[in-house]
């Protein structure tokens, strides 16, 4: 069990020894107390460089943490993504004997479960390390153990890092643009997961289910009688890294065609299923002497529900299409919020953005230039964006360079329209839309079935009850007025319709004799009523002018 002073000062010695004591004394609480600063020693690295090497001696709780950050390029210079991405999980095995207590726990009687298993690792990475075994019918299996107190260690971990953050903002107040204690919530959630091995192996079974109609692409079966939260038993693949292009070859298989795969592989997680695997760099991705390329490591996913995929496969299309206002309007559908006084300098910067790529695509430039392009804009402009549309465009950019090294004519930009006019045609037409479609037709037949019924209610309020308006204004003498006005208008109305009826009929009455006087005097009736008519529609005429000046 580690103690929090303990790690404080562990934490503070790494820091000193890189070139960051300043920071442990403004951020660090009762520093001066925990260990006398020494000057790091000279060093030719650059300060990324030195963040990357203080994150990875920080141990796992800090190098997810900056792996999950170097997805963040809207938020953090692309020096320093680049350095967070070179971050190596990579630390010296946990002793056999002290990994057996955990194996143990899912299988008391370990002859009973296995004939073999390896003692030594086949790899080891800050969470875990992963023991190859055979079973007692034979099957050949790979033991994921966690490694024994990481999630004391990681807890206190996250203890110290919420205080820091909420410290270093108290300090630095520029440093809230960042939202650091949301993406630290966010990371918090993110790194317990990966602790539940269990969610692990169900990650595993989904991409499974959903990969299983791509022939080349294999997924591990997951042994659930001998896993849980701290071991996970899967079948073990053997294969080279998919960046090796000298070993693909050396199988007698065609780098090319594995590009092509993992790429079909990757649309269909993504814009498809809306469930992918958000970790591929080459370390978790192996080609087997099949041909078959074998995802690992399920500990990262990304999740995008069906309207999202909609908004992304409009993002991208209007990135290839090169069209700004296609990309501001999918980033609004997206909650992304521009703020009005920058909303023009961000046109005009994705504007060059696409200009830049529209340039360099004659020289096979790779997409990801207008996919930096766009993060760097939002990065410029401290525009925020949810972590699921920058976790889609990590994906695609390391998905590209894997598909460069294997095939240098690798055109994402061609490859990948085809795909996203299909998929946005299919969308059209797709169960969720057609639901959503006769949902709001229903929602619209229920209102107007519904009138009758309000008016019936109302109707039913007036005759029963009594009505109160409430009227505010500043002048009451003038609504009276205007209602007074409008009241004798009402009669003068009536008058004169009622002239015009009594007229009409004293000169339609054929049958009756009348006297020559009374034909005039309604003649003078509607000269009158006529008269009068004019007079009103010159009235509402001239009421009408004044009402629009």
């Amino acid at each position: 069990m580690v103690t929090r002073l303990r790690r404080y000062r562990q934490i503070a010695d790494v820091l000193v020894k890189y070139g960051f004591g300043i920071l442990v004394e403004e951020v660090i609480p009762g520093a001066e107390r925990l260990r006398a600063f020494k000057k790091p020693p000279a060093t030719k690295q650059s300060v990324y460089e030195r963040i990357r090497l203080a994150i990875e001696e920080l141990g796992p709780t800090y190098i997810k943490f900056g792996q999950i950050m170097s997805t963040r390029r809207e938020l953090l210079p692309p020096e320093l993504i680049e350095e967070l991405q070179r971050l190596q999980d990579q630390v010296a095995p946990v002793p056999y004997e002290d990994i057996r207590p955990v194996i143990m726990e899912y299988c008391p009687n370990l002859e009973d479960c296995f004939g073999i298993i390896e003692e030594e690792p086949v790899a080891a990475a800050s969470l875990s390390q992963v023991h190859r075994a055979v079973t007692k019918d034979g099957r050949v299996i790979a033991l994921k153990v966690q490694r024994p107190g990481i999630a004391d260690l990681i807890e206190t971990d996250l203890v110290i890092l919420r205080s820091l953050v909420v410290r270093a903002e108290s300090i630095f107040p520029d440093m809230r643009v960042y939202n650091l204690q949301g993406m630290l919530d966010e990371f918090s959630a993110q790194i317990r997961r990966e602790l539940d091995f269990s969610q692990d192996g169900a990650n595993a079974e989904r991409l499974r289910r959903n990969l299983e109609g791509l022939e080349c692409v294999k997924i591990p079966r997951i042994y659930w009688k001998i896993s849980g939260p701290r071991l996970l038993a899967m079948d073990y693949v053997e294969g080279v890294r998919i960046d090796d292009v000298e070993a693909i070859r050396g199988l007698g298989l065609f780098p090319e065609e594995i590009a092509d795969t993992g790429f079909a592989a990757y649309v269909q997680q993504i814009f498809v299923d809306g469930f992918f695997h958000g970790d591929p760099h080459p370390g978790n991705l192996l080609v087997t002497e099949l041909g078959e390329i074998v995802f690992l490591d399920y500990g990262i996913v990304g999740v995008l529900r069906p309207e999202r995929r909609r908004v992304f496969v409009d993002l991208l299309l209007a990135m290839t299409r090169e069209d700004v206002a296609g990309v501001i309007a999918a980033l609004g559908k997206l909650d992304v919020r521009i703020s009005p006084a920058n909303l023009d300098a961000v046109k005009d910067d994705l504007y060059l953005v696409m200009l830049d790529y529209r340039e360099m695509k004659l020289e096979r430039v790779n997409f990801a230039i207008a996919i930096r392009g766009l993060t760097d804009t939002l990065r410029r402009y401290h525009i925020r964006v949810p972590s699921t549309l920058m976790l889609m465009m990590k994906v695609i950019v390391m998905v590209m360079d894997v598909g460069i090294r294997l095939d240098p004519t690798f055109n994402f930009d061609q490859r990948i329209r085809p795909y996203l006019l299909e998929i946005a045609a299919q969308q059209r037409l797709s169960p969720e839309n057609v639901t959503g479609a006769v949902r709001s037709i229903v929602d619209a037949a229920e209102g107007l079935l519904a009138i009758p019924g309000n008016v019936n209610e109302t109707l039913k309020t007036l005759s029963e009850g009594t009505v109160t308006i409430e009227l505010e204004n500043r002048d009451l003498n003038e609504i009276v007025g205007v209602i007074d006005r409008t009241s004798d208008k009402v009669i003068v109305g009536l008058v004169v319709a009622a002239i015009v009826v009594g007229s009409s009929l004293v000169l339609r009455v054929a049958d009756i004799p009348v006297p020559g006087y009374v034909s005039i005097l309604a003649t003078l009736g509607y000269v009158f009523a006529v008269a009068v008519g004019f007079y009103a529609v010159y009235n509402v005429l001239r009421y009408s002018r004044g009402l629009r000046r």
